[in-house]
């Protein structure tokens, strides 16, 4: 039997053309709402990229009003600067050098390793060096400082009056041998006075000698303690206690020593008039 002929349903070629109208209106639509929408847009303006031009930086110091008020703010600045050098000066001008490192070889020759920790060293060797430099702290407030507060000196003055006291006190210490070495190394001729010599002679040479008088105070307070250390050492191995070591044993017997001898008065005591 012949097969029967299928028949494109009538609502398809339909179907397509609708499609194909849709599709060219909204092609049409859409270039107008395009232009419609760029037309909206507004014009880029062009991002200018030149670096700007710089701008002068000016310093000005607000409340100066003439040469008076120039020279205050001069003098809290130069103030301020003495302040940040003064633990230079405190080290190296004064007496607290030899005072630290003696009472820093005293820790050691006892052996006890934080009694007294740095905190009470450091606090009494400042303790100390303002005893000893008093005199001389008080001549240079007197002489040089008061004068120029009072705007009775100037700056240079002040300072070459603040240097007689201070510089008297570090030739009262030094020895011959340092500042011939120095006076060499700097090819400086020796001056008749004493006192005509330069700081940049005096202080070097100041310091070496404070250097050697400090140690040399250290060797003399290591001798009764290491006494006491041979011999518990001797008695511990006359014993046979080879295990047991000598320190532990000797360091109640060296602090029972330097307490029955009030040691800290006598180191105290030594340090303070060493100086006068």
């Amino acid at each position: 039997m012949p097969q029967p002929v299928k028949k494109t349903p009538w609502f398809s070629a339909a179907t397509a053309c609708a499609v194909l109208v849709l599709m060219f209106l909204s092609l049409g639509t859409g270039a107008v709402r395009a232009q419609t929408v760029a037309q909206d847009i507004p014009a880029v303006t062009p991002v200018d990229l030149t670096p700007a031009a710089p701008v002068p930086v000016t310093l000005t110091l607000d409340g100066i009003q003439g040469p008076k008020s120039m020279d205050s703010a001069l003098k809290i600045l130069l103030l301020m600067t003495i302040l940040s050098l003064a633990p230079a000066f405190l080290i190296l001008l004064t007496s607290f050098t030899r005072i630290v490192i003696v009472l820093g070889f005293l820790r050691q020759a006892i052996g006890a390793n934080q009694a007294p920790n740095n905190q009470i060293i450091i606090g009494l060797a400042l303790f100390l060096t303002i005893v000893v430099m008093s005199p001389v702290l008080n001549e240079m407030n007197s002489t040089a400082i008061q004068p120029f507060m009072n705007e009775e000196i100037g700056q240079g003055e002040a300072f070459a009056r603040a240097q007689v006291p201070l510089k008297q006190f570090m030739l009262s210490q030094v020895r011959e041998k340092d500042v011939a070495l120095f006076l060499d190394l700097t090819n400086t001729d020796a001056p008749s006075d004493p006192e005509e010599l330069s700081m940049l002679v005096v202080i070097p040479s100041f310091v070496l000698g404070e250097l050697k008088t400090a140690f040399q105070m250290g060797f003399i307070l290591f001798i009764p303690f290491l006494i006491i250390d041979m011999v518990v050492a001797s008695v511990l191995m006359s014993m046979g206690m080879m295990m047991l070591p000598p320190v532990l044993i000797s360091l109640p017997f060296k602090i029972l020593l330097f307490v029955l001898v009030d040691g800290w008065f006598l180191v105290v005591k030594s340090l303070v008039q060493a100086f006068q």
